[in-house]
């Protein structure tokens, strides 16, 4: 890491205990990257980190040209002195506090005589106009959460920090926020961190997501990248993708490299880093997998087919999920359909199927013992 960080933010974190670190992450201005994993893994810690509420024992944290946190050099600042932004999952409004009381409460670095009109401003901002004098238990979890955004930004931020911020309201008034959200941070120059568990969240609003494990960072890259392209089984398994299968590099009889998996050859791109021979581990996500249609074939029916049976199916609304058991095998691939498709294919418990695997969708990856709950 370079001494001074010219724009964007810049973290390195390193320690063994209470909860091991060892994260790495950067984030540009008027950038967004969702921290995602599962609970345990650290997201949270590295924001208070970055906040300056928790001190790493080993690593450093630049903002703009500023170091923060250095403890080879023995620097830590403030959080008053990082002036961070930070929306909390439980949003921390002070109770006895309106509104306007409580974003007010951050402008101390303001004149006085300045505080009320900027707090009524900020408000504004978050579609909370006439809701100023209210008090947070006469608020709704959407408006207190745009009360705790507006109180993040009073501090006039140079990073913003949101810790699972829409967890704790309904699914229309989540989606009404990821709106707003959107809409905001393309007037806000600032790099924003967001931790979430939930995927869907992280590709929708995010423009990178960093994979944590144990506090270990394991891939950044864009959503769809990270969720189609992991970099291993145990990222993988980490963004759900439930196609993912041990194989073998092969060639076909033109000398073109592909793979072998249950005696199918599969035709694939195949880096070159992997020899023939070796044993390697790949996944598919759900959308590059195609059902044969039962009355009539199609061209992409011919790439990569494989047939089984259907072994277990679900159907939710719109959608059918369904695993077919490879022919000659235990394994289970996995397919989403429309559940009008499904139902026009009969596809049920027991029944042949047919399907292909795209080419382009199967992504190589090093070989891991699949065999384990989790891999290390």
């Amino acid at each position: 890491m370079t001494d001074t960080v010219a724009a964007g933010l810049c973290v390195r974190l390193v320690q063994q205990q209470p909860i091991p670190l060892d994260a790495t992450l950067a984030c540009a201005p008027g950038e967004m990257l969702a921290l995602v994993g599962p609970s345990g893994s650290g997201k949270s810690t590295i924001l208070r980190c970055i906040a300056g509420l928790w001190r790493a024992t080993e690593g450093r944290i630049g903002c703009n040209g500023q170091t923060w946190y250095d403890a080879a050099a023995g620097i830590d600042c403030t959080p008053q002195q990082r002036g961070t932004g930070f929306v909390f999952q439980s949003y921390a409004l002070f109770p006895h506090l309106s509104a306007q009381d409580n974003v007010e409460a951050a402008l101390g670095h303001r004149p006085a005589g300045e505080r009320a009109a900027r707090a009524r401003e900020l408000l504004a901002r978050v579609h909370l106009t006439g809701l100023e004098t209210r008090r947070p238990a006469l608020l709704s979890g959407g408006q207190q959460q745009r009360v705790a955004v507006a109180r993040a930004l009073a501090r006039d931020p140079q990073v913003l920090l949101l810790d699972e911020p829409f967890s704790a309201v309904d699914r229309v008034t989540r989606q009404k926020l990821y709106r707003e959200l959107a809409e905001l941070r393309r007037s806000l120059a600032l790099p924003i961190v967001l931790v979430t568990h939930d995927l869907d969240e992280a590709a929708l609003l995010a423009d990178r997501m960093s994979i944590l494990h144990r506090g270990r960072t394991l891939q950044t890259g864009t959503p769809r990248d990270v969720m189609t392209r992991p970099a291993d089984p145990l990222v993988a398994r980490l963004v759900d993708m439930k196609n993912v299968f041990e194989a073998r590099v092969a060639t076909d009889g033109n000398g073109a490299r592909g793979l072998v998996w249950n005696g199918v050859k599969l035709e694939a791109a195949v880096p070159a880093s992997f020899e023939l021979g070796a044993p390697v581990c790949f996944g598919v996500p759900m959308s590059g997998v195609l059902l044969h249609r039962r009355d009539r074939p199609s061209r992409g029916e011919r790439e990569n087919p494989v047939e089984g049976t259907v072994a277990e199916c679900v159907t939710l609304g719109e959608d059918t999920t369904f695993a077919l058991r490879v022919a000659g095998s235990c394994e289970l691939l996995w397919l989403r359909v429309p559940s009008h498709v499904a139902r026009r294919n009969g596809v049920m418990e027991g029944i042949a199927a047919r399907a292909s695997l795209f080419a382009d969708a199967i992504h190589v990856m090093p070989w891991q013992d699949l065999s384990r709950e989790t891999p290390a």
